[in-house]
């Protein structure tokens, strides 16, 4: 279960990043973040954001064009 659930739907790169960083810098380690986006380069934005920052992405995929990441903090 998320501890936040993160809508970034209707931004556009880096945005939705740059936001799950913030909300990430706020959880502690351990918890998870969901984040929901709708730009199409999101899914490798955020497998490249959790390679770079160690978070792991426990899931990903997309469901009527709504992308939905869930991303454990480190």
């Amino acid at each position: 279960m998320a501890a936040e659930v993160l809508d970034t739907k209707g931004l556009n790169c880096p945005l939705p990043i740059l936001k799950a960083r913030k909300a990430l810098s706020v959880l502690q380690a351990g918890q998870v973040l969901e984040v929901l986006a709708t730009d199409p380069g999101s899914m490798a934005d955020f497998e490249a954001f959790c390679r770079q920052t160690g978070c792991e992405l426990m899931e990903s995929g997309e469901d009527d064009g709504v992308y939905r990441f869930v991303i454990k903090n480190v």
